[in-house]
C-alpha cells in the first residue's frame, strides 16, 4: 500500500462533480479522484477551520464512532472498476477488535481528515490506473 495525502481541492460549483487530489506521501505520484459538490464543501470547510454551529454528517459520524469508544484507524482506497474507486475505513474499537467498513472515497477521505487518519491507496490500483503521473495538477 502506498500512503497518501490529500494534496489539493477543486471546486467548481457550476459543476456536479468536484476534484479531490491525492499525493504520495513523500513522493511525486497523485491520484485525481471525482467527487461531489457536498463532499468536496464537507472537506474543504474541515480543513479550513470551519466549526459549524451544529455537527455536519461527516462530524456526526466521527463524533459516533468516538462516542462508541472507537477510532479510524485508516483509509484504503482498495479498488478500482469501470472508472469507480472503491474505498475502506478501518476502524479499531479500544478493546482492539478492527472493524473494515466499505464506503465511497469521498465520504472516507472526509473521515480521514476529521480523524487525523491516514489514507492508502492500494498497490494494485496504482498500477490499474492511467491517471497516476509526475507532473502536479494546475
Amino acid at each position: 500500500m502506498i500512503e497518501m495525502e490529500l494534496n489539493k481541492i477543486v471546486i467548481d460549483e457550476k459543476r456536479h462533480d468536484q476534484l479531490i487530489v491525492l499525493k504520495e506521501k513523500g513522493g511525486d505520484r497523485i491520484l485525481p479522484i471525482v467527487i461531489g459538490l457536498n463532499e468536496a464543501s464537507a472537506i474543504k470547510l474541515k480543513i479550513s477551520g470551519f466549526q459549524p454551529p451544529r455537527p455536519l454528517t461527516h462530524d456526526l459520524l466521527h463524533s459516533t464512532i468516538e462516542n462508541l469508544e472507537a477510532s479510524i484507524d485508516k483509509v484504503i482506497i482498495d479498488k478500482l472498476e469501470e472508472n469507480t474507486f472503491h474505498a475502506k475505513i478501518i476502524i479499531k474499537t479500544n478493546s482492539g477488535e478492527t472493524k473494515t467498513i466499505d464506503a465511497r472515497p469521498s465520504d472516507s477521505i472526509a473521515l480521514a481528515v476529521r480523524a487525523h487518519a491516514p489514507i492508502f491507496v492500494e498497490d494494485e490500483v496504482v498500477k490499474q490506473s492511467d491517471v497516476f503521473n509526475k507532473k502536479p495538477i494546475e
